[in-house]
């Protein structure tokens, strides 16, 4: 399983998770739904507490992946598979132009 925060302008958005399974699951922050209800990070993904779910990565983060010269760019220097589009969102898309950034989270495993 892997995890990002999202941020929308450096607030915690909500938290992207990849399952097992290989399925996405989206789900904003308690309190950004509270703070900011009208401040969604896509039409397509209004706020809401109820999570999105889907067994492909949501077109929104699939649009924040560098596409042509600079994915062929990425995918060699992080030694990653261009198909492997989670890890390419953790890896490219962490300083985003615009007001979203996605941040991977790592467990600690020691717990």
């Amino acid at each position: 399983m892997r995890k990002a925060i999202i941020f929308y302008d450096q607030v915690k958005a909500g938290e992207l998770i990849e399952t097992n399974d290989g399925d996405y699951v989206f789900q904003y922050d308690s309190d950004y739904v509270k703070q900011y209800p009208d401040q969604f990070i896509s039409f397509s993904m209004p706020v809401r507490k109820e999570p999105f779910r889907d067994n492909k990565l949501f077109p929104f983060f699939e649009g924040l992946i560098p596409e042509g010269w600079l994915l062929n760019i990425a995918s060699k220097n992080w030694k990653l598979n261009k198909n492997d589009r989670m890890g390419l969102l953790l890896a490219c898309c962490q300083n985003c132009i615009g007001a979203i950034s996605v941040e991977p989270l790592r467990e600690n495993h020691d717990e």
